[in-house]
């Protein structure tokens, strides 16, 4: 499995829309705390579960349960913590979840799986945190940042 890693911001529709048909996403998970955000609205859930399959023939799928919780977020955001303790925090939180634990059999049947945030870049977002905690359990999957 090669787990990817989109962040919409700062793309356009068809950017975003051609990266997921060129490479081939199978699924696109949704890991935004909300879906409903006005940030682009081509990736709110209604009209991105509408979208991609009718665009790029992949599935769509909102796992909150992915998600860093509100404080976490705000707190970061409103920069009353900084980006390290924002990653200890996510991290605990997705290690007491335990649920990504389970991420490879849930989506086995997928070559190519995708999460999706809203940050432009990979470095500073929980999508990609996500990721390696992932691939360091599952040493078979590569990760791949669009």
């Amino acid at each position: 499995m090669i787990l990817y890693t989109i962040g919409f911001a700062k793309k356009s529709a068809k950017q975003f829309f051609e990266l997921i048909r060129n490479n081939d996403i199978d699924i696109l998970l949704d890991i935004r705390l909300n879906n409903r955000s006005q940030l682009a609205g081509f990736t709110k859930c209604d009209d991105i579960a509408y979208f991609l399959p009718n665009i790029c023939q992949c599935s769509y799928k909102y796992c909150p349960e992915y998600a860093p919780t509100k404080d976490i977020l705000d707190d970061f955001k409103n920069k009353k913590i900084a980006w390290g303790e924002y990653s200890e925090k996510y991290t605990s939180l997705m290690e007491s979840r335990n649920n990504y634990h389970a991420f490879v059999d849930e989506y086995a049947k997928y070559s190519n799986v995708c999460l999706l945030c809203s940050e432009p870049a990979h470095e500073n977002c929980h999508r990609r945190l996500l990721a390696e905690m992932i691939a360091r359990k599952n040493s078979d999957i590569g990760i791949i940042h669009l």
